[in-house]
């Protein structure tokens, strides 16, 4: 057996036995949380064409969260509250490149960050959740539990990507290589951004959320054990849509409607290009 199945064997005993010794149960997430930092194991993994949960990870993050006792960790100016399966992540910024702009973030212990990320202060990258190399996460962003995020991906101030542990079988959100995330953007539910897709300031994503592509004359929505997946390449701005009944037309109501405009082109690339300087 491998490693990680070992690791796996050990988190699902634990978790199925209320009686396990305690000891042993610490032993298996701090394993599992050492191997999620590391990157070694994810709490999602690509199996074709088709993003899918890992469920014992994410077995092994609940089990964390329910043998955790609070402690006070000391930090300045106040101290904090928390788990003590759950610290802050242990960074080595100088060794990977990786800047932690000073001015509040936190990045949970059992988050991979990739070389070169940069985190503007403050964001919060909770615990699972993997950030690709040459990443940059922006002032006021979240990264959920177990989010999964590429390489190269933009996450501008504001925006937040969904966490979600429960059910385990649940696929969380997941942004591949090259995306652009503009301000205040929301990603939950386990919605898809795929590679070099831009959504632009203010789009709302979510379970519910049905997408007009204009280019292609097509609809993109979730359906039962199919979350949202926005297209490659794809431009999605704010846009409305109006609304049936009389009601709806005598007061010129209108729905948020996420809309396809373009699919990326070198304009685009152009427009949404990260400044070399800030790294």
């Amino acid at each position: 057996m491998t490693q990680a199945g070992e690791l796996e064997a050990q988190i699902l005993r634990c978790s199925q036995d209320r009686d396990t010794d305690p000891d042993e149960a610490r032993a298996a997430v701090d394993a599992l949380m050492d191997a999620l930092t590391r990157g070694v194991v994810r709490s999602a993994r690509r199996v074709g064409d088709e993003w899918q949960a890992v469920e014992w990870v994410k077995t092994g993050i609940l089990l964390a969260f329910r043998i955790g006792k609070v402690r006070e960790f000391p930090a300045t100016p106040a101290p904090f509250f928390d788990k003590d399966t759950l610290p802050l992540r242990d960074t080595s910024g100088v060794e990977e490149n990786i800047r932690l702009v000073p001015g509040g973030t936190s990045v949970r212990s059992g988050a991979f960050l990739g070389k070169d990320v940069i985190i503007m202060p403050p964001a919060f990258v909770n615990v699972g959740a993997y950030v690709g190399q040459g990443t940059m996460i922006d002032s006021h962003a979240l990264v959920g539990s177990c989010a999964q995020v590429g390489q190269r991906v933009h996450l501008s101030a504001g925006a937040q990507l969904g966490g979600v542990l429960e059910p385990v079988g649940l696929r969380p959100v997941i942004v591949e290589d090259d995306v652009m995330i503009g301000g205040n953007v929301g990603v939950f539910e386990g919605t898809l951004v795929g590679e070099r897709a831009v959504l632009a300031p203010g789009v709302q994503l979510t379970a519910s959320t049905t997408v007009y592509d204009l280019v292609r004359a097509e609809t993109y929505r979730a359906a039962p054990g199919r979350p949202l997946t926005i297209p490659k390449r794809a431009v999605v701005v704010p846009g409305a849509r109006a609304t049936s009944g009389p009601f709806a037309e005598e007061h010129g109501i209108h729905l948020y409607a996420p809309i396809i405009v373009k699919y990326r082109d070198a304009s685009t690339d152009a427009a949404t290009a990260l400044e070399e300087a800030l790294r």
